[in-house]
């Protein structure tokens, strides 16, 4: 069986996008094995912390490397990645061998989509930075990358609902 690993871009609980992550985990049951990759404590990339590289990267590279695919959730900041996000692949991108900086990394050929939850605007701008991101990182992109608005009710009732027509 597959195991696909999840990158949530909110770290807020309960997040829309961690709601979405959690619709598509349910789809995938019985086909995949799907974990989610906590990266809240990975420190803001700095290449003077790279050797020896902080536990939580480490941590999180190892469970990249076990994953046969990963899947970003991602919410829209500013029509870009967010920060957290793009922070983590910084640190994923750079080469396992610090000796050798265009050597492998824990991302290199992973195969990777984005799914986004937008706020009344269309995901496709930060599908751009991704599009232009995730080759450039030696990352095996899977599109189309599908986006989900937000119901109204959900900013009352904190609830995204996700229909077929979406």
């Amino acid at each position: 069986m597959s195991k696909v690993l999840f990158i949530v871009g909110s770290l807020r609980q309960g997040s829309f996008n961690h709601q979405l992550a959690k619709k598509a985990e349910q789809a995938l049951a019985g086909q995949a094995e799907v974990s989610y990759l906590d990266y809240s404590e990975v420190p803001v990339f700095n290449q003077d912390l790279e050797s020896p590289a902080p536990a939580a990267v480490a941590k999180a590279r190892q469970e990249i490397l076990a994953a046969d695919a990963i899947w970003i959730f991602s919410p829209v900041y500013n029509w870009a990645i967010p920060g957290p996000v793009k922070n983590l692949l910084d640190w994923l991108s750079r080469a396992l061998d610090l000796s050798d900086p265009s050597g492998p990394s824990a991302i290199n050929d992973k195969l990777v989509t984005v799914s986004a939850v937008a706020n009344g605007t269309s995901p496709d701008e930060v599908f751009k930075h991704y599009s232009s991101l995730l080759p450039f990182i030696r990352m095996q992109v899977l599109e189309p990358f599908t986006g989900v608005g937000i119901n109204p009710e959900a900013w009352g009732n904190g609830e995204l609902l996700i229909s077929e027509e979406k």
